[in-house]
Protein backbone atom coordinates (compact mmCIF):
# COMPACT_ATOMS: atom_id res chain seq x y z
CA UNK A 1 0.00 0.00 0.00
CA UNK A 2 1.15 3.98 -0.91
CA UNK A 3 1.52 5.95 1.69
CA UNK A 4 1.75 9.55 1.37
CA UNK A 5 3.29 12.04 3.73
CA UNK A 6 3.93 15.42 4.04
CA UNK A 7 7.34 16.28 4.20
CA UNK A 8 10.41 14.89 3.11
CA UNK A 9 12.73 17.29 1.76
CA UNK A 10 15.33 16.52 4.39
CA UNK A 11 15.82 12.99 2.99
CA UNK A 12 18.85 12.08 1.37
CA UNK A 13 16.13 9.83 -1.19
CA UNK A 14 14.15 13.21 -1.51
CA UNK A 15 16.97 14.81 -2.54
CA UNK A 16 18.56 12.59 -5.23
CA UNK A 17 14.96 12.07 -6.49
CA UNK A 18 14.93 15.58 -6.83
CA UNK A 19 18.24 16.50 -8.57
CA UNK A 20 17.39 13.44 -11.10
CA UNK A 21 13.77 15.14 -11.38
CA UNK A 22 15.89 18.57 -12.46
CA UNK A 23 18.03 16.79 -14.62
CA UNK A 24 15.85 15.05 -16.37
CA UNK A 25 14.22 18.23 -17.14
CA UNK A 26 17.03 19.98 -18.30
CA UNK A 27 18.03 16.79 -20.60
CA UNK A 28 14.14 17.37 -22.20
CA UNK A 29 13.69 20.71 -22.84
CA UNK A 30 15.55 24.50 -23.39
CA UNK A 31 17.06 25.61 -20.05
CA UNK A 32 14.57 28.37 -19.99
CA UNK A 33 11.87 26.47 -20.60
CA UNK A 34 12.91 24.14 -17.50
CA UNK A 35 10.41 25.73 -14.58
CA UNK A 36 10.32 22.99 -12.20
CA UNK A 37 11.28 24.04 -8.19
CA UNK A 38 14.43 22.96 -6.57
CA UNK A 39 14.83 22.09 -3.11
CA UNK A 40 15.08 25.47 -1.95
CA UNK A 41 11.92 26.71 -4.21
CA UNK A 42 10.34 23.98 -2.49
CA UNK A 43 10.47 25.17 0.93
CA UNK A 44 8.33 28.04 0.62
CA UNK A 45 5.49 28.89 2.75
CA UNK A 46 3.03 28.46 0.09
CA UNK A 47 4.18 24.93 -1.28
CA UNK A 48 3.18 21.71 0.96
CA UNK A 49 5.82 18.63 -0.38
CA UNK A 50 4.57 15.00 -0.43
CA UNK A 51 6.89 11.81 -0.78
CA UNK A 52 4.68 8.63 -1.52
CA UNK A 53 6.38 5.38 0.45
CA UNK A 54 5.79 1.79 0.18
CA UNK A 55 7.98 -0.77 2.81
CA UNK A 56 10.47 2.33 3.87
CA UNK A 57 11.13 2.85 -0.04
CA UNK A 58 10.74 6.08 -1.64
CA UNK A 59 8.12 5.80 -4.69
CA UNK A 60 7.46 9.61 -5.53
CA UNK A 61 7.12 13.00 -4.84
CA UNK A 62 5.08 16.35 -5.80
CA UNK A 63 4.01 19.44 -4.27
CA UNK A 64 0.75 21.74 -3.49
CA UNK A 65 1.54 25.21 -3.86
CA UNK A 66 -1.40 28.03 -3.16
CA UNK A 67 -1.59 30.30 -5.37
CA UNK A 68 -4.92 32.38 -3.74
CA UNK A 69 -7.39 31.35 -1.52
CA UNK A 70 -9.35 29.44 -4.49
CA UNK A 71 -6.74 28.42 -6.70
CA UNK A 72 -3.45 25.92 -6.09
CA UNK A 73 -0.84 24.31 -8.59
CA UNK A 74 0.46 21.26 -8.70
CA UNK A 75 4.67 21.11 -8.87
CA UNK A 76 7.51 19.14 -9.12
CA UNK A 77 5.81 15.37 -9.72
CA UNK A 78 8.13 12.67 -10.22
CA UNK A 79 8.06 9.30 -10.00
CA UNK A 80 11.47 7.07 -8.82
CA UNK A 81 12.61 5.50 -12.21
CA UNK A 82 12.68 2.06 -10.79
CA UNK A 83 8.93 2.81 -9.68
CA UNK A 84 7.03 4.14 -12.85
CA UNK A 85 3.44 2.65 -13.82
CA UNK A 86 2.86 0.87 -10.45
CA UNK A 87 -0.11 4.08 -9.47
CA UNK A 88 2.37 6.37 -7.67
CA UNK A 89 1.30 9.36 -9.64
CA UNK A 90 -1.95 8.99 -9.37
CA UNK A 91 -1.98 8.62 -5.73
CA UNK A 92 0.21 11.66 -5.09
CA UNK A 93 -2.16 12.98 -7.74
CA UNK A 94 -4.96 11.97 -5.53
CA UNK A 95 -3.85 13.02 -2.57
CA UNK A 96 -3.32 16.38 -3.30
CA UNK A 97 -6.43 17.14 -4.80
CA UNK A 98 -7.84 15.65 -1.49
CA UNK A 99 -5.63 18.04 0.09
CA UNK A 100 -7.08 21.28 -2.19
CA UNK A 101 -10.73 20.38 -1.14
CA UNK A 102 -9.96 20.38 2.07
CA UNK A 103 -8.58 23.59 2.22
CA UNK A 104 -11.19 25.46 -0.17
CA UNK A 105 -9.63 25.56 -3.25
CA UNK A 106 -11.71 25.42 -6.60
CA UNK A 107 -9.33 24.86 -8.76
CA UNK A 108 -5.91 23.15 -9.39
CA UNK A 109 -3.56 23.78 -12.33
CA UNK A 110 -0.70 22.70 -13.47
CA UNK A 111 2.30 23.60 -16.23
CA UNK A 112 3.92 20.64 -17.85
CA UNK A 113 6.17 20.38 -21.01
CA UNK A 114 4.96 19.51 -24.06
CA UNK A 115 6.66 16.52 -26.74
CA UNK A 116 7.36 12.75 -26.68
CA UNK A 117 9.29 13.25 -22.99
CA UNK A 118 6.08 14.51 -20.99
CA UNK A 119 3.10 12.61 -22.83
CA UNK A 120 3.11 9.61 -19.93
CA UNK A 121 2.62 12.69 -17.13
CA UNK A 122 -0.07 14.47 -19.71
CA UNK A 123 -2.11 11.34 -20.01
CA UNK A 124 -2.18 10.86 -16.29
CA UNK A 125 -3.74 14.57 -16.08
CA UNK A 126 -6.18 13.83 -18.77
CA UNK A 127 -7.46 11.04 -16.33
CA UNK A 128 -7.70 13.09 -13.55
CA UNK A 129 -10.08 15.62 -15.56
CA UNK A 130 -7.90 17.99 -16.08
CA UNK A 131 -7.93 20.10 -19.16
CA UNK A 132 -5.71 22.36 -21.44
CA UNK A 133 -5.91 26.08 -19.67
CA UNK A 134 -4.28 29.36 -20.56
CA UNK A 135 -0.97 30.41 -18.53
CA UNK A 136 -1.83 31.21 -14.89
CA UNK A 137 -0.08 32.83 -12.55
CA UNK A 138 3.29 34.06 -13.59
CA UNK A 139 3.64 32.03 -16.16
CA UNK A 140 3.53 33.02 -19.88
CA UNK A 141 2.60 31.37 -22.69
CA UNK A 142 5.52 29.47 -24.65
CA UNK A 143 5.83 26.32 -27.29
CA UNK A 144 7.39 23.98 -24.42
CA UNK A 145 4.77 24.79 -21.80
CA UNK A 146 1.67 22.95 -21.67
CA UNK A 147 -1.14 24.52 -18.92
CA UNK A 148 -3.80 22.43 -17.51
CA UNK A 149 -6.49 23.03 -14.76
CA UNK A 150 -9.55 21.29 -12.93
CA UNK A 151 -12.64 22.39 -10.82
CA UNK A 152 -12.54 20.86 -7.34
Amino acid sequence: MIDVREGGLDTPEVQALLRLHLEALRAAAPTEAVLALDLIGLRRADIAFYTAWEEGQLLGCGALRTLDATHGEIKSMRTHPQRLRRGTAAALLSHMLGVGRERGLRRISLETGSGPTFEASLALYRQFGFTPCAPFGDYSASPESRFLSRVL
